[in-house]
């Protein structure tokens, strides 16, 4: 697992890289190369534009890659994560986790796909969405 951290907010790299690497595992994802973008507003805002012709910063985003043991790139933004929370360590576990299960497949556009996802995401993550 790479982590690239291009953003100013102190954040806990081996407590990150420690989650990635035990999720991956309760997964069973096997031996995949994961790579973990922490960026800032203008960077995120640029990937957002870029790949999903939307405006603006998202907190999260997750590109597959699938290819010979490359699982994919997660990329968060913790200046967005700390806009949602006063808790800027749990909100970065929950959206590491979230864009892990994206790359694994999971979903939550219905209500099944939510609930499975949002279980998975509160038992990696041990934060749990309303």
């Amino acid at each position: 697992m790479v982590l690239s951290d291009r953003q100013e907010l102190p954040t806990d790299h081996g407590a990150l890289i420690d989650l990635a690497r035990r999720t991956l595992d309760a997964e069973g994802a096997g031996a995949v190369e994961l790579s973990v973008s922490l960026v800032s507003t203008e960077e995120m805002d640029d990937l957002h534009r870029r790949y999903l012709d939307e405006a603006g910063p998202t907190d999260v985003l997750s590109f597959t890659l699938d290819e010979d043991g490359l699982l994919g790139d997660v990329v968060i933004c913790p200046e967005v994560a700390s806009s949602q929370t006063e808790e800027l360590g749990a909100e970065l576990r929950l959206l590491l986790v979230h864009g892990i299960l994206h790359l694994l497949g999971y979903d939550h556009e219905g209500d099944e796909e939510r609930r499975a996802m949002w279980e998975r995401q509160a038992r990696y993550s041990g934060v749990a969405l309303p």
